[in-house]
């Protein structure tokens, strides 16, 4: 199973129109010039939010919302900037080849009001990302993840001592030993498993509540394969072991810095699938549907939110949006 390309061209969080100009970041003081370049356009990221405001686009019509892109002059000060690339959105209200530029904002600050930011609303990627154009998912996502990074990353782990900026935002030195830090990047799985009669297995974490289900996840581990992974997280949270497992597509998801990384799989030839169980910690209930059960529990389940890859795969299984 692979994702249909009818229903699903990109994965909400997976599209992008930026280039990301990777060999302009070695260029020096490149950050300095554009902060005093008027033509660059900034996002400012809040505690993990943007600033967003409402928006249509001319060849994307879910687009409801858009970034509030603003020049470095009409911004408060940040405590780290980073080159994000290029626009390359003919369609956006900056000029193609724009310089964009992230502006990470004191999270114990404040929420920016007024100014730049007046009519924005700072809202959170994961609820705005499916009402948001290719550019600015994009460009959201990665300003998310940088701005979780250089949030958490002023002081070395290695040494304890300050580090600073270097590389255009995609890497920070320690100032004592040298030691150049980049964002890190934490493969997870996320699975979803099918018996021979095509059912789906769905399961609810303890964690969610509202009836929430969802497929199953988790981390890589230290020296295991993905397709090690899935087979391990299956049997871990839903007790059934599974087999025939195939990558299907992947997405970042920067909270605070993942990579998932979506497959399928089946129960294993001469396991039941009723004889799924929840592990009783994470999962507390597992459960199979065919395509009209689900359609008929909506009304009692709650489904992964439509930024996450989770309803994009379950969406793809089931045929179409529910």
């Amino acid at each position: 199973m692979s994702p249909s390309s009818e229903l699903l061209p990109r994965l909400p969080l997976a599209r992008s129109a930026v280039d990301r100009d990777e060999p302009r970041r070695l260029e020096p003081q490149l950050l300095e010039r554009l902060a005093q370049d008027a033509q660059s356009r900034y996002i400012a990221i809040h505690r993990g939010r943007a600033a967003l405001v409402q928006a249509t686009h001319p060849r994307e019509p879910g687009v409801r919302r858009a970034v509030r892109l603003a020049p470095p002059a009409l911004l408060p000060e940040g405590i780290a900037d980073a080159y994000l690339g290029r626009s390359v959105d003919p369609d956006a209200l900056e000029a193609v080849g724009t310089s964009l530029v992230l502006r990470v904002l004191e999270p114990e600050g404040p929420v920016p009001e007024g100014g730049v930011f007046e009519g924005a609303e700072w809202h959170d990627l994961r609820a705005a990302a499916a009402e948001l154009s290719d550019r600015d998912a994009g460009l959201m996502v990665s300003a998310v993840a940088l701005a979780q990074w250089h949030t958490t990353s002023r002081f070395s782990p290695r040494t304890g001592s300050p580090t600073r900026v270097e590389k255009a935002g995609w890497a920070r030195r320690d100032t004592v030993d040298g030691a150049e830090l980049f964002p890190r990047t934490d493969p997870a799985v996320i699975v979803l498993v099918l018996d021979d009669d095509d059912r789906i297995l769905l399961g609810s974490n303890v964690m969610w509540g509202d009836n929430r289900y969802s497929l199953f996840a988790g981390f890589v581990e230290a020296g295991e394969s993905l397709e090690s992974t899935v087979v391990r997280e299956v049997a871990e949270e839903a007790g059934v072991p599974v087999e025939a497992v195939r990558y299907w597509a992947s997405q970042p998801w920067p909270y605070p810095c993942s990579l998932m990384c979506g497959f399928t799989a089946r129960v294993a030839a001469g396991s039941s699938p009723e004889a799924a169980r929840p592990d009783g910690e994470e999962i507390v209930q597992v459960r199979w549907f065919t395509r009209e059960q689900l359609r008929e529990s909506l009304g009692e389940i709650t489904l992964p939110g439509r930024s996450s890859i989770a309803r994009s795969m379950i969406e793809d299984w089931y045929g179409g949006p529910l």
